[in-house]
């Protein structure tokens, strides 16, 4: 199946299915989700605190990615990137099915890029998610989580949403490697299978991009051309 048409898809049923498929709205939402932004965790399940900040930093490790993918895009990746911090994967996916796969890096290196191509920006993501993760891990009530996940729409939507941003990661991975001319499918796999801490540990050890070579490339096409 095409890609686009695949992902259209997949966003559809994911918008219908959060509105008309997912549990009843609960009533205490609203409240949940203000002790959640707030900090005020007491009497919280550890597990739902910890995929509510997980929430968070997926758009970031995506910001990483996205804002250097849509350097050679025609559609501008910024406003999927920010948008994706309150919406997540319904924010992104319309991206994802805009672009166009490409595995080149032309140049020049803008601040922003320069900013999310940090390694440091990669490490600190990869200290928080594993920190987050192992605190759900370590210290969460699973059964409760998943009786959560069966009678409110905002944690069934939440856990969805996360689960739909780990599969979606090798849709950009590919073109990431490729652009730094990282041929590794073990990279790959690791960065793709490990949720959250993969994609945020890969940002924190991928190699730079090289826009000198991306040079010599459109050069050697150019020559090609007039020969």
């Amino acid at each position: 199946m095409n890609r686009r048409i695949f992902l259209t898809i997949l966003w559809i049923s994911f918008v219908a299915y959060a509105f008309v498929g997912a549990p009843p709205q609960d009533s205490d939402t609203t409240d949940l989700i203000w002790r959640l932004a707030s900090g005020n965790w007491q009497g919280l399940n550890p597990a739902v605190v910890a995929l509510f900040n997980a929430m968070g930093i997926w758009p970031m490790v995506y910001g990483c990615l996205v804002l250097t993918d849509g350097h050679e895009q025609k559609v501008p990746a910024w406003p999927f990137a920010i948008a994706a911090f309150a919406l997540g994967a319904f924010a992104l996916l319309p991206y994802l099915i805009l672009r166009t796969p490409n595995r080149r890096f032309t140049g020049p290196k803008s601040r922003l890029i320069q900013v999310v191509e940090s390694r440091w920006i990669g490490g600190l993501l990869a200290v928080s998610a594993t920190a987050i993760l192992g605190y759900g891990l370590w210290a969460g009530d699973w059964p409760n989580l998943i009786d959560q996940w069966r009678s409110s729409r905002f944690i069934h939507v939440m856990g969805l949403d996360f689960v739909l941003l780990w599969l979606l990661v090798p849709t950009l991975l590919g073109d990431d490697m490729a652009r730094r001319q990282l041929d590794s499918p073990g990279t790959f796999w690791l960065t793709a299978l490990i949720p959250l801490v993969g994609p945020a540990s890969y940002l924190m050890l991928r190699p730079p991009l090289s826009i000198e070579l991306a040079g010599r490339e459109q050069s050697s096409a150019a020559s090609s051309s007039i020969q």
